[in-house]
């Protein structure tokens, strides 16, 4: 574990780059990201699940459900409805702990983010006198270089002139040269005192780098445990609603277990019985004839005359002149 540590794996062997600590940050900043992600979905999910318990919730309070039904199936039905009503119920307080969690989520990325706001303004500071005491120990070399070079053209003149005989310019160039070298030895100084300041800057810089390491990485360690217990916490509260719902719907089942057909058909019988003696045929009446034919309708061998009697039977044929007689009743005027 030692060799992928952060304080062992984001340096730079160039002193004023930044590449290791902005990798750090960058993957802080993504794992902040998927925390806010995470958390995001769990109230998308929260929403969903509300608003389908409330949709449940309307269905078994609003839609009937066999309410004419009788005994015991009408008992499985009514705990049925109360099961799904129930459901509906567990719905709406998962919603509840998912939001919850979620609140969770966005206080322990707050956190994190505070902790952060602390290293990174160390760290902000350490880089920041580290660059300005690098470039005034720049600054400093360059000046020492050019009074180095100023001492050594100052020496050259000197040796060109040692053959002159103007003895006041030689002093001039003597003086010259004296000057340069004391121009070098103070260069030298403050470019050794801006060494030195800048190892001092240096090995604070680096001391904070690694306390930021040791930060980042245990909050880093952190949060992957944290969101990874959040998921894990995530799935069993819906394995939990699956196992309580088949809970409830087991209710259902053991009451339909109960149901009982005989019993079902005998209840209705007993409620709703009419009597148990159908009713008697009815039987043809002759209008003419005050004998009642045992026949019952339908089974009539004759015509049916709409309870008219049969015609008279004529006591003389066509051809006899008292054929219109009926009964000593004539038609014909006497």
């Amino acid at each position: 574990m030692t060799g992928s540590l952060f304080k062992a794996n984001f340096w730079s062997t160039d002193i004023l780059s930044t590449i290791g600590y902005d990798n750090i940050i960058q993957h802080l900043n993504n794992g902040r990201k998927n925390c806010k992600e995470f958390e995001e979905f769990l109230k998308e999910r929260a929403a969903i699940e509300e608003k389908y318990g409330k949709d449940l919730l309307s269905l078994t309070r609003k839609k009937p459900c066999g309410q004419s039904e009788i005994n015991t199936l009408k008992r499985a039905l009514e705990v049925f409805k109360q099961q799904v009503d129930n459901v509906a119920q567990c719905h709406i307080h998962l919603a509840q702990t998912l939001r919850e969690e979620a609140r969770k989520m966005e206080d322990f990325r707050e956190k994190q983010k505070q902790q952060r706001k602390k290293t990174e303004t160390v760290m902000d500071a350490a880089h920041k006198q580290r660059n300005l005491q690098f470039k005034k120990t720049m600054d400093a070399k360059k000046i020492y270089e050019q009074k180095c070079r100023d001492k050594d053209e100052a020496e050259q003149a000197v040796h060109r002139s040692a053959n002159m005989a103007n003895q006041k310019q030689q002093e001039k160039l003597f003086v010259k040269l004296a000057t340069s070298k004391t121009a070098v030895e103070d260069s030298d100084k403050v470019y050794m005192q801006h060494v030195n300041t800048l190892d001092k800057v240096r090995e604070d810089w680096q001391s904070e780098h690694i306390k930021a390491c040791e930060v980042l990485e245990a909050q880093e360690c952190e949060r992957i445990n944290f969101l990874r217990n959040a998921l894990w916490v995530h799935v069993n509260q819906l394995s939990q609603q699956c196992v309580k719902s088949d809970d409830m719907y087991e209710q259902v089942r053991k009451t339909l277990e109960m149901c009982s057909i005989e019993k079902d058909i005998e209840y209705f019988v007993n409620q709703r019985k009419t009597g148990q003696i159908p009713p008697a045929p009815i039987m043809y009446e002759n209008f003419y004839c005050p004998q009642r034919n045992a026949a019952p309708p339908g089974k009539t061998t004759g015509p049916n005359l709409a309870r008219r009697g049969p015609l008279p039977v004529p006591k003389s044929v066509p051809d006899d002149p008292d054929y219109s007689l009926v009964d000593d009743y004539s038609l014909l005027y006497q």
